[in-house]
């Protein structure tokens, strides 16, 4: 039987292929900045980085202790102390048969010496070291270039920086870097329904919610959010509010409206303003999600029901802003955990399903997983009660205890 006759209704697309239009359509913004190392945690890299210096610049002890030539512990025991040699301090002048210099951790190896021996395995009187066993040419010696040698390619272009990148960014003195600029993204929710917290709640009303948990995972991808607010189910509204955001912002977030209702006007404004690419993911929760583009912008019309707005972001709108910032691992696929079900998972064939579930080990140590609660796409206790997805493919059916799943684990967790 085709996807297609699977699908609960015709038209829906595959996930993975929905996800495939998106990163072969979407070209990253070119725009770029110079930024300060302190500034440019989790940003992306704009052009490859390669080292004009070696590091460590020159041989260093990788301990404390002395440094000698090794062929002389082979004719004498002891060997007079001639000097020291400390971290950016250091011994002026040539090792000669029969002398040591006393060294710390990180002090450039005298000329002359070839190793150095741990303090902790010499005898010290006055200016006489005596070893008490033999070493090898090389020991204790961090040698010049070996964590990165001149002219090295260090962090490829579209890397998403983190600490360990900037540290090594300073290890080659660059004090900036040059940066893909931050993405501008507009986030609006939509419905006369929805009041902000804070607000008393009218007959028929309720909270809005997922601007909260939207907002938050877009400051996770370090972009720039203008919040747009609630805009009530109104085409004119709704239109002033897209060419404005349009104008604004690289990529352009709806929660809500994209569904089949009598007032659900996104779908209808995305196409009088722009083109919609496609509408409808084989996916729950989260069938009614829209990507598309706005005059200038990328668009993304986000299901209402909070539970599909949080999963749809994750699985679509997430590539998006990747590939739009430059980050080269744009396409990579999630990586998936396998566990074994603790219950019966119960699943309709149709759409790849996110089923919210908690995962931990057991007593023997195997990686069990259970469904938590209701899955409905409108309570979202679902995702604060749960550490992972348990994901099933679109055509599998259900699943019988002890079988083996694959599991998502949250990001925040």
């Amino acid at each position: 039987m085709s996807t297609v006759e699977h699908c609960e209704m015709p038209g829906l697309l595959p996930l993975n292929a929905a996800i495939r239009r998106i990163v072969e359509q979407v070209d990253a913004v070119l725009d770029t900045e110079y930024v300060s190392l302190y500034a440019a945690n989790n940003r992306v890299i704009a052009h490859d980085v390669v080292s004009t210096i070696n590091v460590p610049p020159a041989d260093n002890s990788a301990m404390d202790g002395y440094a000698l030539r090794a062929a002389d512990l082979n004719t004498h025991a002891t060997l007079t102390q001639v000097g020291t040699a400390l971290a950016g301090l250091p011994f002026v002048g040539e090792l000669q048969t029969g002398q040591c210099v006393r060294i710390m951790t990180g002090a450039i190896i005298p000329h002359g010496a070839d190793s150095v021996e741990m303090q902790e395995n010499t005898e010290v009187r006055d200016q006489q070291v005596r070893f008490l066993q033999n070493i090898d040419v090389g020991q204790n010696i961090r040698r010049s270039g070996s964590d990165i040698a001149n002219q090295q390619l260090v962090i490829q272009a579209g890397t998403r920086l983190h600490g360990a990148h900037l540290a090594l960014l300073a290890s080659i003195g660059q004090a900036q870097v040059l940066l893909r600029r931050k993405l501008r993204v507009a986030l609006l929710a939509t419905g006369d329904e929805l009041k902000p917290p804070g607000m008393p709640l009218t007959p028929g009303a309720i909270f809005e919610t997922n601007s909260y948990a939207l907002h938050a995972l877009l400051q996770d991808l370090n972009v720039e959010v203008l919040n747009y607010g609630i805009v009530g189910d109104d085409k004119d509204s709704l239109r002033q509010a897209f060419n404005t955001a349009d104008q604004q912002c690289d990529l352009v977030i709806s929660c809500g409206g994209v569904s089949v209702g009598d007032a659900d006007f996104v779908k209808d404004i995305l196409a009088e303003l722009g083109n919609i690419n496609f509408w409808k993911v084989a996916i729950k929760p989260g069938k009614p999600f829209a990507f598309g583009r706005l005059r200038q912008a990328w668009f993304c019309g986000l299901p209402g029901n909070p539970v599909s707005s949080f999963v749809t972001f994750e699985q679509l709108v997430t590539p998006l802003i990747k590939v739009l910032s430059g980050q080269k691992d744009s396409a990579a696929m999630p990586r998936y955990y396998a566990a074994k079900a603790a219950t019966t998972i119960r699943k309709r064939p149709g759409r790849m399903d996110f089923q919210r579930a908690w995962s931990q080990y057991d007593e023997l140590g195997t990686l069990r997983v259970t469904p938590v609660g209701s899955q409905s796409s409108g309570v979202m206790s679902s995702l604060t009660n749960a550490n992972c997805y348990v994901v099933l493919e679109q055509e599998q059916g259900d699943v019988e205890a002890n079988s083996m799943v694959n599991i998502l684990p949250f990001k925040h967790n």
